[in-house]
């Protein structure tokens, strides 16, 4: 075989390994599934209302409100689930399967990427989840286009690798479970200090810059405009922009780490 279909063949079992460590132990992947869920639910029906008429600044109209803070949580879904794939990835390095897979004629990077490819899978699957959830209390993109629906289907597919390469790195560098958790916890603060549930506009004016220049604002206000079919301005570049980086520096900081000596 090819260099390159025993890399094929590798990373399928490795893959597959973790796919059924999600299923077997499905807690964690739960509760990280439900703050989004109950973040979601907490805004639109206690919020909703009172959030609605601030942004607007005309009456409560919580469907509006509804249309502006789902993509946010489709982003912040994101970010949760990585957590587990961080938590994963230290307990892969502390339990001593690393070693052992070091001594086998596997492909060397086929254990990370089999990380990788399998925290996508899980989050896109989350996003599903929410995104129904958004749908069964009145989310509606009607004025989307299928390119645009393909376009952000894209987006999150993007920006789910990038913040799973940096969440490997942070369990590769985490000495235990309970670190690695705590490293991969701004995956789930950044995006409540984005524009996911007000504009960065009605922020105080010293606070605005934490919102604006990072990762989970422009990619929220993008996903927002290619669902509700408004304008993106230049945030889709910087959401492209953002998403590659993290894509690379996120790889070369995990297999560099990972190449070191075990610990």
């Amino acid at each position: 075989m090819s260099s390159l279909a025993l890399a094929a063949r590798d990373t399928t079992t490795m893959l597959r390994r973790n796919l059924l460590h999600a299923r077997r132990y499905p807690s964690l992947t739960l509760n990280l599934l439900l703050t989004p869920v109950m973040l979601l639910l907490l805004f639109v029906y206690i919020f909703g209302d009172v959030m609605s008429a601030g942004i607007g600044g005309a009456g409560a109209d919580r469907s509006a409100y509804i249309a502006y803070i789902v993509p946010g949580l489709l982003l912040l879904t994101i970010g949760s689930t990585v957590v587990g794939t961080a938590v994963s990835v230290s307990n892969d390095m502390t339990e001593g399967i690393i070693a052992r897979f070091r001594t086998m004629a596997i492909h060397r990077s086929s254990v990370l990427v089999g990380h990788v490819v399998g925290s996508v899978l899980q989050s896109v699957l989350s996003v599903v989840v929410v995104g129904a959830v958004g749908v069964a209390i009145g989310f509606r993109s009607t004025d989307a286009t299928v390119l645009e629906w393909l376009a952000a289907f894209g987006l999150l597919v993007l920006f789910s690798a990038a913040l799973t390469w940096v969440a490997v790195g942070m369990g590769l560098i985490s000495p235990n479970a309970e670190a690695a958790s705590n490293n991969a916890l701004p995956m789930v603060l950044l995006p409540m200090l984005s524009s996911a549930f007000i504009p960065v506009e009605t922020m105080p004016g010293w606070f605005r810059p934490v919102a604006e220049y990072q990762p989970f604002t422009p990619a929220i206000e993008t996903l927002r405009g290619l669902l509700l079919g408004t304008e993106i301005g230049h945030n889709g570049w910087l959401a492209l922009g953002w998403s590659v980086g993290l894509v690379v520096l996120g790889y070369f900081w995990a297999t560099a780490k990972f190449g070191q000596d075990p610990r």
